[in-house]
């Protein structure tokens, strides 16, 4: 999420929508950097022993709390949040265990040959199902606030650069799915969903498979996301893919 952001803006706050903190070692030269955060709308430790972790929270709480969630690496994730929780908690939600997931080879079950690349024109077919997923997965409506015009263009934003993939049954979306953070080497797939009247059949790891497809042989990136632990079914179908888990993921949501 970050590299991506990075190799596109380079380190100017203004350019990448926030601001890479370092924390150094405190040892003679030369100096070393001892952890990696980035606060923007989200804070996310990159890396760090708790020394680190502590500075990061320190720089944090000088002023108001402006990001939507922390996320990240689960080690960091969690002792940030023991060190923000006294100012910035309660939290709306703690999810402390996410398997971090990728794949570099394709995908062990066929691709869903109708699965496609969302059209600009279909913005508006595919509006309402990037809708559900968000509240069904973040638990708040994306269009709060200004109605949605911030949402409407992130989902324009990644249907214009090829981003968004779907399964479309006459007007409605089936399966959805999206390549968020794309770096050189790894692009994240977020956003996977399939309609209420459609699961169970299959759809999410077919779909999903021709999204891996993509990045794997398409792009030449590996592909990731990660998921709940809770959500069995979605680690089943991941693993049937071919999903190996990397990492350990945890986020904190406000």
């Amino acid at each position: 999420m970050v590299s991506a952001r990075v190799e596109v803006a380079g380190l100017d706050p203004w350019r990448l929508g926030g601001e890479l903190w370092a924390a150094e070692s405190r040892t003679p030269r030369p100096v070393r950097v001892q952890g990696l955060c980035f606060s923007g709308p989200n804070l996310i430790p990159l890396r760090g022993n708790i020394s680190a972790i502590r500075s990061f929270a320190d720089r944090a709480l000088r002023r108001q709390r402006a990001c939507s969630s922390l996320v990240g690496p689960a080690e960091q994730v969690m002792a940030l949040w023991d060190e923000l929780v006294t100012e910035w908690g309660p939290a709306r939600e703690v999810r402390g265990d996410q398997p971090l997931l990728a794949i570099d080879a394709l995908p062990s079950v066929a691709p869903d040959p109708l699965v496609r690349q969302v059209r600009p024109d279909e913005i508006n077919r595919y509006l309402p199902a990037a809708i559900a997923m968000f509240i069904e997965e973040v638990g708040v409506d994306p269009r709060a606030g200004d109605g949605g015009v911030s949402y409407r263009a992130r989902v324009a934003e990644l249907i214009a650069g090829g981003r968004a993939f779907a399964r479309f049954e006459g007007d409605r979306v089936v399966f959805k799915a999206e390549i968020g953070a794309l770096s050189t080497t790894v692009g994240q797939i977020q956003g996977v969903w399939v309609h209420p009247d459609r699961r169970g059949h299959g759809l999410g790891t077919a779909g999903t498979a021709a999204v891996v497809t993509r990045l794997v042989r398409g792009m030449g990136r590996t592909a990731s996301l990660y998921v709940n632990s809770f959500n069995a079914p979605a680690l089943a179908s991941y693993r049937k893919i071919g999903f190996d888990q990397v990492g350990q993921y945890a986020t904190v949501l406000f």
